[in-house]
């Protein structure tokens, strides 16, 4: 059977889909209502005493020793104290000097920007290369500070052969 739900009509025929009265969609299968009222929520218990979130009844003293794994030998804090932690070393102006030199070559082209990061990458290498010669248990980064160098340094000397070779050409257009 379905009702409607505007004017509770309900219809016998299942083929149907809307109200003959006022149009409405029917909706699914209406079910005999029950006679009486059926509380369906679950029984309610109740408990002997209150709850106790901080009990005070605590044992007195803890667990005699931990599980069988949790145990070191008795020789173990001497054999770990051997070993200190040193700090890491220092490789930021070297990681530095890498990036401002490949800055330079990818995109020093664009307005002349590499004329700018290239001698920055010259200058920020030259001083990790001292400070590792100077420490070199502190600063490391040797590899990275020379290719910085030279990434920096090849910039430069490919502006100056461009310069040379762009001066040159004007020279001799000027001349004949």
């Amino acid at each position: 059977m379905k009702q409607c739900p505007r004017c509770k009509q309900t219809y016998s025929d299942d083929q149907l889909n809307f109200c003959l009265e006022d149009g409405e969609m029917l909706s699914g299968f209406v079910q005999e209502q029950p006679s009486r009222y059926i509380d369906d929520s679950p029984p309610t218990v109740v408990l002997d005493e209150a709850r106790r979130t901080n009990p005070t009844n605590w044992p007195a003293q803890p667990p005699l020793a931990p599980p069988a794994q949790w145990q070191q030998p008795a020789a173990a804090p001497a054999q770990f104290a051997q070993f200190a932690i040193a700090p890491s070393p220092n490789q930021t102006l070297a990681i530095v000097s890498l990036a401002l030199g490949i800055a330079s070559i990818t995109i020093g082209w664009c307005c002349y920007s590499g004329l700018l990061l290239s001698p920055a990458a010259l200058i920020t290498g030259l001083i990790a290369l001292s400070q590792i010669k100077r420490d070199p248990s502190k600063y490391t980064g040797k590899g990275l500070a020379i290719g910085g160098i030279a990434t920096g340094g090849f910039f430069i000397a490919a502006v100056i052969l461009l310069v040379l070779i762009y001066g040159a050409a004007m020279f001799f257009s000027a001349v004949s």
